[in-house]
């Protein structure tokens, strides 16, 4: 199986399965002589580890990251870092009902083709399982962009139909972690909450969306035509499962705008270059302009319900197939802090490639 890998100079590769021994990270590329705050990684894994509240999965992780490498009296070394992650709570018995069945809307069925076999249990390799090990690695991006003025959030704009009507300079985001939805909203997430109990009690699923803003990006990060920012952001987010869409900037909303309205007039603050609006998201021809670089991405619902549903099994058999274990009845909340690991990882690839240029 190829693709575990992910960026060019800040290159991580991640390994084991949903129901392995333990899951994984290898970092190559991160600069020598970072601090690493061990307590931040932690916090980092806890945002996203399973039963942490009563509207995820009850999955019981504790994810805590060891360091097998690249680290010496926390700092980084240069060399590579390894990272892992032992899994506790996995209970494989649970999928031994899907053993020969293929999951609607899961990679049972094209993982089966593709490789001639498939790990069931949990979904092996394709399970969300493995951004644990992206969240590690990107906890260390996290401390080495914050050391260069560098700052990522993310939050839940939506659950369902429910979704935020105010932008993100009107939020408080130092509020995101009072609720465990992770909404900056207090009557919104009380509103999200009560929906998504609403639907796991159906045995039922439900998606949302994520909204990230990067504040502090320096102008220059981005390499066109290929390697464009938002291009290579929007590879990373892709690349979550769940996750259905991405947009940055106006996105599809600029569809009905004229070109008048959507154009950033630039101006001069302070001796700073800024832009009046910020259409752009933060990035053109491909480049950061300095200005905040914000996007947002939809997820959709779990594909495992509580529910029968007709499927086939291996023989091509028509069959049911119904849900069982500990499944998110909505992976927003747990993929805030994937959304801002990924973000740390394309930034401070590509910031790496940036400081090559100027120095």
């Amino acid at each position: 199986m190829a693709g575990n890998s992910f960026g060019k100079l800040f290159k991580i590769s991640t390994f084991g399965e949903s129901h392995g021994i333990a899951i994984g990270v290898i970092i190559d590329g991160c600069p020598s002589g970072v601090s690493i705050d061990l307590n931040f990684i932690q916090e980092e894994m806890n945002r996203r580890r399973p039963g942490q509240s009563k509207i995820v999965t009850q999955r019981k992780e504790g994810d805590v990251v060891e360091i097998l490498s690249g680290v010496f009296e926390n700092k980084t070394t240069g060399t590579p870092i390894s990272l892992l992650i032992r899994n506790a709570d996995a209970k494989s018995k649970d999928y031994d009902h899907i053993k020969d069945k293929y999951r609607p809307s899961h990679a049972d069925y094209t993982y089966q083709i593709k490789y001639g076999n498939r790990d069931y249990r949990g979904g092996g390799r394709s399970s969300a399982r493995e951004t644990a090990a992206r969240v590690a690695a990107g906890s260390i991006a996290k401390l080495w962009l914050k050391s260069q003025g560098i700052s990522i959030q993310a939050y839940v704009d939506q659950v369902g139909e429910i979704r935020l009507d105010k932008a993100y300079q009107f939020l408080d985001l130092s509020t995101i972690e009072d609720t465990p939805i992770r909404c900056p909203d207090p009557l919104k997430s009380e509103e999200m909450i009560d929906l998504i109990k609403q639907i796991r009690k159906a045995g039922d699923t439900i998606g949302g969306a994520v909204f990230c803003v990067a504040q502090g990006v320096p102008v220059g990060l981005g390499e066109p035509v290929f390697d464009k920012l938002h291009a290579d952001l929007g590879k990373a987010m892709l690349s979550i499962n769940a996750c259905k869409g991405f947009e940055y900037g106006s996105g599809f909303s600029g569809i009905s705008m004229k070109g008048s309205e959507h154009n950033d007039p630039f101006l001069v603050e302070e001796n700073k270059v800024k832009t009046s609006s910020n259409f752009s998201g933060g990035i053109q021809g491909g480049i950061s302009n300095g200005m905040d670089i914000y996007f947002r991405l939809a997820f959709k619902p779990v594909a495992t319900i509580v529910q029968d549903q007709q499927s086939i099994d291996q023989n091509l058999t028509s069959t049911l197939v119904k849900g069982k274990g500990r499944h998110d009845p909505c992976v927003v909340p747990r993929a805030v802090p994937i959304v801002e690991a990924m973000c740390a990882l394309v930034l401070a690839d590509h910031l790496l490639r940036f400081k090559a240029y100027t120095q």
